[in-house]
């Protein structure tokens, strides 16, 4: 299998990265829990996006695979997403009977993030028509690399049950599971910091 390049997007690239992201989301079974109505998904998920992981490209932490199939949202140490504009949106958008589950799920995720400075992963994604063919890891290798050369650990939730075994590959460990009402199953994840893998 031919390498495949990552680099950094740039600002300008936003609306591709999002494009991007909203398509690899459209079966994911947090976000359509979320946002079960089509029309909805398709007009929010870019905002959500946005509010979970646009800091990313101020540490040159969004990134691509060169041929566009993918993309990650890093986000520094110390940064965090845009919480209030996340829970706006899912107040306005989500079915109001999810909604008290939805808030539990929130809070849950603030609790299982670690203490010690740690790059977060909120989002990860590869175009559906390009699945299988090692961008995800590529992805992966790329930032996972940074956070060895930093002896910084990386945190994650696998919305995507799917996803697991991609991420315990690349030394994720599970920290528990996370689950209220009807909502599917979220899994936070920890990778500890390699400082000497960097």
């Amino acid at each position: 299998m031919a390498t495949i390049a990552v680099r950094s997007a740039s600002r300008n690239e936003e609306s591709a990265v999002s494009a991007l992201i909203t398509l690899a989301f459209a079966t994911d079974p947090m976000a359509r829990w979320s946002l079960r109505d089509p029309k909805a998904y398709l007009a929010v998920m870019p905002e959500l996006i946005r509010a979970f992981g646009a800091a990313a490209y101020e540490s040159d932490s969004a990134y691509v695979s060169e041929d566009g199939g993918g993309a990650a949202m890093w986000l520094p140490p110390g940064v965090e997403p845009d919480i209030e504009t996340l829970d706006r949106l899912i107040q306005e958008n989500a079915d109001p009977a999810i909604l008290p589950d939805v808030g539990a799920m929130f809070d849950a995720m603030a609790r299982y993030h670690p203490e010690v400075p740690h790059w977060y992963l909120p989002l990860i994604g590869t175009d559906p028509a390009r699945q299988g063919q090692g961008i995800g890891g590529a992805l992966m290798r790329h930032a996972l690399a940074r956070c060895d050369r930093d002896g910084v650990a990386a945190y994650l939730e696998s919305s995507n049950p799917r996803n697991i075994p991609l991420y315990q590959r690349h030394g994720f460990e599970i920290l528990g599971t996370i689950q209220f009402g009807s909502s599917p199953v979220l899994t936070p994840m920890l990778r500890p910091p390699r400082p000497d893998a960097g």
